[in-house]
């Protein structure tokens, strides 16, 4: 039994990581990337971690609703469409049915209560920072599933977060008026009068619905990340997260329909409990959706679990001096700074083992960060004077401050002349060449002769 198990593992592996991906036709490809990102994303939601955020974000919101609909209904006051407010709402929840409409009253009732302008400035402050913080914790659940550690700079949360609060429900029911607008418009009545045309103008309309999650799903995968997420990567998170978001409406709200067991049980707190699990149902869909967009720009972490790429020291010192021959190069040729993304695609390596090689190079002042955030980085010190032994011996002092330190270790001769003589060893190969040495020779012959002339 146990040899049949582990012949259809091989078997399943052979065919989700085929000897040659590149030679396959592109059908077959397609495919193959698709079972790959597909066993990527079942993996992490085996493993827990995207439930318990989904959790974790139900409660934030449960606390933070309010607030957040306090400041949008502000807005939307501002330029008289804080109507609108409750049938969005209305529409959102439309997956608990009759349920839905009684919450969406009861929050706007809350809101109503809400005088944004009789809080004084620091309930205001108070209300700002429980909708920054909501905010702050979705994009440390997208930055978990990004492998990014930092997040942006205080002073940037504020902004961005504001801004996207300000200016986001004005677009959103202003697509949604538009929308409207033009499904209701004599052209599109006469066109529908058409009997095939009216049959594609249907059509069309029951697409809008999934069109406008789809575009708001995106926008999400490409803003919260702390790091440059591409638009296609990112549309295609949304696409799978907007179409399973519509689908598990429909399915929730046939469950909801039929749940008149629960109602009987639970009495009032029925609506509140279909109300969560609804969010987390939606939570749930949504950190999906980022997963398969970071697996579709990042295939390198497929293969690999979280918190096991082991490196050993050959790899870390081979993708520390890649790193900083990428880095001098870019530099060399006044071309743009690289990005941890871009630099980690470039490697072919996962994300955060090159965070991890990008944070020793910088604390051993070898490379910089250009600014806050998600930062280019270029060389600390002139190329021409930093040899490239320097970088070796940067990466294999690794962590030393951090308790176990080489004069604290045994003493024994022997073992010290074997090191310093591989040292010197390592040292006479490289003949003391610099890192500017190095960007020449993989630029070629041609840019060595420009760079003497330099």
């Amino acid at each position: 039994m146990f040899e049949l198990m582990m012949k259809w593992k091989a078997a399943g592996l052979q065919i989700l990581w085929p000897d040659d991906v590149h030679s396959l036709p592109g059908w077959k490809a397609l495919i193959t990337r698709i079972l790959q990102v597909s066993f990527a994303v079942i993996r992490d939601f085996l493993e827990g971690q995207l439930t318990l955020r989904a959790m974790s974000l139900v409660y934030t919101t449960l606390l933070s609703l309010v607030p957040l609909l306090a400041l949008t209904f502000s807005v939307l006051k501002g330029f008289g469409v804080q109507n609108q407010l409750e049938p969005a709402l209305v529409n959102t929840l439309s997956a608990l049915g009759d349920k839905g409409e009684e919450i969406a009253r009861q929050i706007v009732g809350f809101v109503d209560n809400i005088k944004v302008g009789v809080l004084g400035s620091l309930g205001l402050g108070m209300l700002i920072y429980t909708v920054v913080s909501l905010l702050h914790k979705i994009e440390k659940s997208f930055n978990y599933i990004w492998h990014i550690d930092k997040a942006r700079p205080l002073g940037q949360r504020f902004s961005e977060y504001l801004s996207v609060i300000l200016v986001g429900p004005l677009l959103i029911f202003s697509a949604l008026g538009m929308t409207a607008s033009l499904m209701s418009s004599s052209v599109v009545g006469a066109i529908s009068s058409v009997p095939l045309l009216g049959l594609v103008v249907a059509s069309i309309g029951k697409l809008i619905p999934y069109a406008l999650v789809i575009v708001a799903f995106t926008f999400v995968y490409i803003f919260m990340p702390n790091t440059k997420v591409k638009i296609g990567p990112a549309l295609i998170g949304g696409a799978v997260a907007g179409i399973a978001w519509e689908t598990a409406g429909w399915a929730f709200g046939t469950f909801v329909v039929n749940s008149g067991n629960y109602t009987a049980i639970y009495s009032g707190f029925a609506i509140l409990i279909m109300f969560m699990i609804w969010l987390f149902v939606s939570w749930l869909i949504l950190l999906l959706g980022t997963s398969i967009a970071f697996y579709c720009q990042n295939p390198g972490h497929i293969a690999v679990r979280r918190n096991q790429q082991g490196l050993s020291p050959l790899l870390t010192e081979k993708l520390s001096l890649l790193a900083m021959f990428h880095i001098g190069q870019h530099y060399y040729r006044h071309q743009t700074a690289w990005q941890i993304d871009e630099l980690a695609r470039k490697l072919g390596a996962p994300l955060n083992v090159t965070q991890d090689i990008l944070d020793t190079l910088q604390a051993r002042q070898l490379i910089i960060a250009t600014s806050e955030g998600s930062p280019p980085y270029v060389p600390a010190q002139d190329m021409e004077t930093l040899p490239v032994k320097h970088i070796l011996d940067a990466v294999r002092s690794g962590n030393e401050e951090s308790g176990l330190m080489p004069w604290r270790l045994a003493k024994e001769p022997v073992v010290d002349q074997m090191m310093q003589a591989a040292d010197e060893a390592v040292d006479q190969a490289m003949q003391h060449q610099t890192l500017k040495d190095m960007v020449l020779a993989g630029l070629g012959k041609d840019a060595k002769q420009n760079g003497k002339e330099l």
